[in-house]
C-alpha cells in the first residue's frame, strides 16, 4: 500500500451506507476504503456476488473482501478516516466495545443524522465527549443527497463540515466523482442539526399528505420549517450563516418532498392512520425522525426556541393527538 494512501473505514450497512462505498470507489483519488458492518450474512453475499443483497442492491461493490469485516476494532484500527453511517438510535450499541483509545487521531466523518437517543446530543458532541475526540478531527457529511439517486448515478450535492476547512477541502476529494460535487462548510453544529431538524418536518410533511393537505399548503409548510431551523440553529450556534444554503434548505427541500424520503413516507403512513409501530414494520427502514422528534424536545427545554412545527410532530408521534387535529391547529400558526 502506497504510504500516502488515504485509509476510510465505513461503518454501516444501510442504503447510504452502500451509496457512500459507491462513491468513494467511483471516485479516482487512490484510497484503501474498509467496510464494516453487522450482519455475517450480508457480507459473505457481498464477498460473493459484489453486491448488497439488502440495500441499493443493483450497486456493484468494488471493495477488497478481506476489506469487508464484522470486527469494528479491527477495522477502526486499519483506518486514518471513519466514517459512521448507523442509524443515531442504534450508534451506542455499534460502538460499545470502542475505546477513546482506539480513535485517537482519528478523523471521524458522520454521515449519520439524528440525535443519540438517552444521550440527546448530537454525533459531534456525542463523539467529542464519550471518546475525547477533538473537535477539529471531527466532520459532518450532509445532503441533500439521497441514496437511491447515487445508485442512479443522478447529479447530487454534498457538504463536508469541519472547524478545519483545510481538512475539509483535503477529505472532500475523495468524493468527488462525475455524478457528486462537494461543498465546503465551517459550520460542523448548523449542518448537523439541520440534517435532524429536517427529518422531522419532512415527517410534517408526510403527515400533511396524509390527511389530505395539498401541495400549496406544503409550500407553506416549508417555508415556515426553514424558519424554525435557523431560529434553533442560530440559538444553539450563532454564526454567521446563510440558511438558504443547499446543506440548509436544499436538505429540507429534498427530504421534504421526495418519493424517497423514508421520513416523509413514515409520515404519510401516519397520517392515513397507522400506528408508529406498524408504520416502523412496514417500511423496514429507521425514520431518523421519529427519535430526533422526542430528542429534539428535550434538547429545546435548554434553548426554548418557539418549533410549532416539531412540537406537532412531537405531539401526534408521543402524545398520540389526532394527526388531522393536530395538523389543523398548526395550520392557525403558520405564515
Amino acid at each position: 500500500m502506497e504510504p500516502d494512501k488515504l485509509k476510510i473505514a465505513v461503518v454501516g450497512g444501510g442504503s447510504w451506507a452502500t451509496a457512500i462505498i459507491k462513491i468513494l470507489t467511483d471516485n479516482t483519488v487512490p484510497k484503501e476504503i474498509f467496510w464494516w458492518m453487522r450482519n455475517e450474512e450480508t457480507l459473505q453475499s457481498i464477498r460473493r456476488f459484489r453486491h448488497n443483497p439488502r440495500y441499493l442492491s443493483s450497486v456493484e461493490i468494488n471493495i477488497k473482501p478481506k476489506n469487508l469485516s464484522t470486527n469494528l476494532k479491527e477495522t477502526i484500527k486499519k483506518a486514518d478516516v471513519i466514517l459512521l453511517n448507523v442509524p443515531a438510535a442504534f450508534l451506542k450499541d455499534a460502538l460499545a466495545d470502542i475505546t477513546s483509545e482506539d480513535l485517537k487521531d482519528k478523523k471521524v466523518i458522520s454521515a449519520i443524522k439524528g440525535i443519540v437517543p438517552d444521550e440527546n446530543q448530537i454525533v459531534g458532541d456525542f463523539i467529542h465527549q464519550h471518546y475525547q475526540l477533538p473537535l477539529s478531527s471531527f466532520l459532518v457529511l450532509s445532503g441533500p443527497c439521497h441514496a437511491e439517486e447515487v445508485a442512479l448515478e443522478k447529479l447530487s450535492y454534498i457538504t463536508l463540515a469541519s472547524q478545519d476547512k483545510k481538512l475539509a477541502t483535503k477529505l472532500a476529494a475523495s468524493f468527488n466523482t462525475r455524478y457528486i460535487k462537494t461543498n465546503i462548510s465551517d459550520d460542523i453544529y448548523g449542518t448537523e442539526y439541520a440534517a435532524v431538524l429536517k427529518n422531522i418536518y419532512a415527517i410534517a410533511s408526510g403527515i400533511c399528505h396524509g390527511v389530505g393537505y395539498g401541495d400549496n399548503f406544503q409550500a407553506v409548510l416549508i417555508s415556515n420549517a426553514i424558519r424554525e431551523i435557523k431560529r434553533f440553529v442560530d440559538a444553539v450556534h450563532p454564526i454567521s450563516r446563510d440558511i438558504n444554503e443547499s446543506a440548509y434548505l436544499g436538505d429540507l427541500l429534498v427530504t421534504g418532498y421526495s418519493q424517497f424520503s423514508r421520513n416523509r413516507t413514515f409520515g404519510n403512513m401516519i397520517g392515513k392512520g397507522y400506528t408508529v409501530n406498524s408504520a416502523q414494520l412496514e417500511m423496514n427502514m429507521v425514520a431518523e425522525g421519529y427519535y430526533a422528534a422526542n430528542c429534539l424536545q428535550e434538547v429545546n427545554k435548554k434553548y426554548n426556541v418557539y418549533m410549532p412545527i416539531s412540537q406537532a410532530v412531537y405531539a401526534v408521534l408521543y402524545q398520540k393527538s389526532s394527526p388531522v387535529a393536530e395538523m389543523k391547529q398548526l395550520a392557525e400558526h403558520l405564515s
